[in-house]
This record gives C-alpha cells, structure tokens and sequence, in this order.
C-alpha cells in the first residue's frame, strides 16, 4: 500500500500498547512499518530493475525479522547517542535540585522509560509484517516465502491507497493529541500513555474494513462464476479493486483467445460488460515480440505480470526514450508490455489511461536485438 498508510499503521502498532513496555516502541514501529520499501532505491539504476528488486527479499517472512533487527539497530544508535549527550550535561530538576546525571529520583514528570530491547525488537517485527499482509492485499502483490517459494500472491480486495484508513488513522492520532490539550488548558493530571485506545480501535476498525472488502471481493468472484460473460470456457478470472467503494470491482477473464472485462455491482449484483468494446484479443507471438520477452525488461515482467499483456506495435516512439537510429537497411519496432490488473480507469470515471501504470516498452532492432528499454516514462540504462 501507499507509504502513509504504512506509516499510520506503524504509528497506531506502536501506541496500541507497545509503548507501555518500552521506549522508542512508536518512532520504532513506524520506521519498521515502512522499512521494507527501501527496496525502491534500486530505481536509482533504472525502472527495470527496481521492478526487479521492488517487493522482493524485504517483503518476505524470511526478510521481516532482519528488516526489524536493522531498525531496531537504527534506533539504538541514535537513542545511545542521544544518551550520551544527555548524561555529559548535569541535569536540572524542574524546582533547581541537582541530581546525578542518569538518575531517575524525582518527580514522575523527569523519570524516563527505559528501553526493553525484547520488547523493541517484537514492536518492529510487528510492524515489519504488517508491511507484508497489507501489501498482499492489494493488486500489486507479494513472494512471502522467497526464496524458496517464488510465486506472487496478491489478496486484490483493498486499492494502493484507501483514503477511509487515513482518517481512521489519522482520528486515533490527533484527537488523543486534542485531549491532551484540552486537559493542560483545565489543569488536570498528564496522562503519560494517551491514546492506547484510540489506536485499538483503529487497528480494529482496520481489520472489520479488510474483512469486508474481502467479503465483497469473493461475492464478485462468485456473481462472475454464476453469470455466463463469454459464451467460450474461461481459463481464469480476478477481481480489481477501486477506492473507497467496496461494492465495484474491475472483472478481468482470460479464454483461450481473448481477455474480456467487466463492472461488477455487489451491492446490486449487476454485472457490465459489452461484447464488443471489451474484448482484448490475444496478441501474436512475432519474433519482435520473442526476442522482447528474451531483455532485461521481458524476463522481469514476465516474472511478475499475472495478467501480462506482451504485444508489437510496430514503428511508434515509446514514452521516455527515443527510437534507435539505425543505418540504412536495418529497422525497428516496439514492443509493449502491460498489465491488465492496472489498465482500467480506477477513478471511477472515463476511460482506461493510454499507458496504464507500470507498463514498459523494449525497441527491437531486425526482429533480434534490444534497441533500447523504457518503464513509466523512464529509460532503463
């Protein structure tokens, strides 16, 4: 999912209790919560290979405990200096008593909670495999068991960014804030530990909304199984995801010869779908479009496009990258790879974009050799 949400969720993990058991519980279950997606710096060498190396050994059950182990390591080494820092000045009780530097005596409001390195460690595991379920919900999918399990799953129930989890979220971390507030202006008694639930219920309200969506997604999956759409047998289906409504679903359905999709109502059970507007024939196999899938960019997406639509399109400019120039007697042609689960208009509105997202285009040069490689808009070096 998008990084706020991780974020928000590693935030209401944090305060849902955590932080009763040990210090730095909250900043360390946010940094974990979000940590696995600095798998995108790969970028830096190119689109391809971030597509490469993006939801990969940090997404995994076998990566989860060393991403925890690494922000836990983080946050002890700024925690440790800033103790250091601390314990060089002398400290300065609030009535201009002096005390040892690293005592606790005192008033309530200058003793501070020690970190309890277990603790820590399960807070940032927590959230490191939160990161994980709430990616496999989506469409973009998930290799939870790689290495040794290679293949995606994907729960294709919740949309990239669901706007009705930010204000869920958002309302369990600024109205205890508010509170806080409020009491300071009345003069009652600091609560140290605002909000635990607040968070509870976030997190609550989180999984009831999951459960919901995952309730209508197989009702949609269902009414496409008990409805005949295509008059040929179907090899198999999938359901996509729009936000904030959880009654509509983007139908998409692979027969021998074609892929066709639909609009799915579960709320009415209305199913629409035009024979003739949304049919997608199946592309020939040319030598362009073999030698395509033999890049760099063809192995990736291959690997990873469920509903991979690899297709020649002849002499056109793809996005981001100008055509080989070539000399006399030889030519080009481009070749463009999308993927059905993201070539619908998930707005809600209009039609599907021209170039969906994480689509990517290859110029092969006389039927064979790679001219050049694009994804989005950027060129892979």
């Amino acid at each position: 999912m998008d990084p706020v949400t991780h974020f928000l969720t590693g935030a209401c993990i944090g305060r849902a209790g955590l932080n009763r058991k040990t210090a730095c519980a909250t900043v360390t279950a946010v940094l974990a919560a979000e940590a696995a997606d600095l798998d995108v710096l790969w970028g830096f060498d190119g689109p391809v290979e971030e597509l490469k190396h993006h939801r990969g050994i940090t997404h995994t059950f076998v990566g989860a405990p060393v991403v925890a182990l690494v922000t836990v390591g983080a946050v002890a080494m700024v925690y440790l200096w800033s103790e250091s820092r601390r314990h060089r000045k002398p400290a300065t009780h609030p009535l201009g008593n002096q005390r040892e530097p690293g005592s606790d005596s005192g008033p309530h409001w200058s003793r501070r909670q020690p970190i309890r390195w277990g603790w820590l460690y399960l807070t940032a595991l927590i959230a490191a495999l939160s990161h994980i379920f709430l990616d496999w919900s989506t469409s973009y999918a998930v290799r939870p068991f790689f290495p040794f399990n290679p293949r995606w799953y994907t729960g294709s129930f919740m949309f990239i960014a669901e706007p009705a989890l930010w204000v869920v979220f958002l309302l369990a971390l600024v109205i205890p804030a508010l509170l806080g507030l409020t009491d300071r202006e009345i003069g009652a008694r600091r609560v140290k530990f605002r909000g635990r639930g607040w968070a509870i219920f976030a997190l609550a309200a989180t999984a009831v909304l999951f459960g919901w969506r995952w309730s209508e997604h197989q009702r949609g999956l269902a009414l496409l199984a008990n409805n005949q759409i295509t008059t040929v047998p179907v090899a198999r289906m999938a359901l996509e995801p729009y936000p904030v409504t959880p009654f509509r679903w983007h139908a998409i359905l692979e027969t021998a010869q074609f892929y066709q999709t639909a609009e799915i109502d579960t709320r009415t059970g209305e199913i629409d779908s035009d024979p003739q507007a949304d049919i997608i024939p199946k592309p020939a196999d040319t030598s362009a479009v073999e030698a395509a899938k033999r890049t760099l960019l063809g192995e990736v997406y291959q690997d990873w496009g469920m509903w991979a639509v690899i297709r020649d399109v002849g002499q056109i400019r793809a996005p981001g990258i100008d055509p080989p120039r070539l000399p006399p007697g030889q030519t080009w042609t481009t070749v463009e790879f999308i993927d059905l689960r993201f070539d619908y208009s998930f707005r809600g509105a209009g039609s599907p974009p021209s170039h969906p997202p994480l689509s990517g285009w290859v110029y092969i040069v006389n039927d064979r050799d790679d001219g050049g490689e694009s994804m989005d808009g950027r060129e892979q070096k």
